[in-house]
């Protein structure tokens, strides 16, 4: 029988590891790291979260009850039984996962947007904000952009924590909660405000990568999800200890 995924033969190797955060008979939850895909797809198959977990623990049949981008990092659910795939697969088409990511973006003041709506949540301060817009993303095309329109998208924006272990002059933690969950709408959301998040090689600006280079990654990850497990019904909260800076 024909694989429905073609081998890649000179695929880099991403050279971070896979860590599994909580498994039990019916899933597995992973803190993705940089530059790693969730699925094979283009250029990328044995180094994407889904072809490790399963070479790793001998299961074919694992698979992702969501994605992530391969730049972004952070918390990933899958499904080891495959009967139980569209329960949870389910909780994130009715957005009933609660999810929290963070950035480094630059510390500067917010631009007005070409399109949609900025509200400040507790004028006249000008974080949290809620970030409304409509975004479209066209196969082939490798941006998502904004165009007026009903509204698609939605993501409430808050100044993170301080501290001292960011070595990013001029850059801040800025935590994003997603209401919706369209293709690089954090990207888009953050770039529309003339602050684009640290790494991104689409926004502003579309730039070539090197596909070997590891030095500079996205600093956007997916730090926490929260939802009610559909199978125990016991409310379940993980989060990702990947490093931002």
């Amino acid at each position: 029988m024909q694989s429905k995924h073609r081998f890649v033969l000179d695929e880099p190797e991403v050279p971070f590891e896979l860590t599994v955060l909580y498994e039990d008979t019916n899933i597995i939850v992973v803190d993705k790291p940089h530059f790693l895909a969730t699925t094979p797809r283009g250029m990328w198959y044995r180094q994407t979260a889904l072809v490790r977990l399963r070479e790793r623990l001998g299961e074919p049949q694992i698979t992702p009850a969501h994605r992530l981008d391969r730049l972004t990092a952070g918390v990933v659910l899958f499904v080891r039984n495959p009967e139980l795939r569209g329960a949870y697969q389910m909780l994130f088409q009715n957005h009933q996962v609660k999810k929290t990511y963070e950035c480094l973006a630059p510390a500067k003041s917010i631009v007005r947007p070409q399109t949609g709506t900025v509200e400040r949540l507790d004028s006249p301060s000008v974080f949290p904000l809620k970030r409304r817009s409509h975004i479209v993303k066209h196969r082939g095309r490798l941006q998502a952009y904004e165009i007026p329109g009903a509204v698609n998208a939605e993501t409430v924006i808050e100044l993170g924590e301080t501290d001292g272990n960011i070595a990013a002059p001029g850059y801040r933690r800025y935590i994003l909660r997603p209401k919706t969950g369209k293709t690089h709408q954090l990207r888009v959301h953050m770039n529309s405000l003339g602050l684009p998040i640290k790494g991104d090689d689409l926004y502003p600006e579309i730039t070539q990568p090197d596909y070997t280079d590891f030095s500079n990654p996205l600093q956007l990850v997916a730090r926490s999800m929260s939802f009610i497990d559909p199978v125990s019904h016991d409310p379940r909260t993980f989060v990702s200890q990947v490093p931002l800076g």
